[in-house]
């Protein structure tokens, strides 16, 4: 059993690479996470969790993280990446984290981000009190990758 996260802090980063894989783990150097290993978690924030600035992570931790990420070959391509918390008004109740990743601008994808989130707490029936949003973009040269993650700490 691990330990509930009690902190998260959002990141994200765009990059190129020689690769799509290298690509990505360049967009995870970029975001600052790249020299961790990422569990892909999908869309709870536990109850009561402290949004807090950027942590420095120990090398090679597992860590529980919500992301999305783009990646193209085709140079020219927009690509983007967004995740979005969402805070009810009740500590008690989690939040909810959604993810977006598309072939487009950082601010189109930021809409679809938020209007995911805004439906899934609405099938919850919670009220909302905080957003926040990470999001990366960029035009492709050779091969790019864009990344945004939210990552949960204990």
């Amino acid at each position: 059993m691990t330990a509930l996260p009690d902190k998260y802090f959002l990141v994200a980063g765009f990059a190129e690479g020689a690769t799509e894989l290298n690509a990505f783990d360049n967009a995870l150097m970029k975001a600052g996470i790249g020299n961790v290993n990422l569990i892909r978690v999908t869309s709870i924030l536990p109850p009561a969790a402290q949004h807090v600035p950027a942590i420095r992570l120990p090398l090679g931790a597992l860590v529980p993280t919500a992301y999305a990420d783009e990646t193209s070959a085709v140079p020219g391509t927009q690509i983007s990446a967004a995740v979005a918390c969402g805070v009810p008004d009740d500590p008690a109740l989690p939040g909810v984290i959604m993810e977006h990743h598309m072939i487009g601008t950082e601010q189109e994808c930021r809409d679809r981000v938020v209007r995911k989130l805004e439906e899934a707490l609405a099938q919850r029936n919670y009220r909302l009190t905080d957003v926040k949003i990470a999001a990366a973009s960029g035009v492709v040269k050779k091969v790019g990758s864009a990344v945004a993650a939210v990552i949960l700490w204990a």
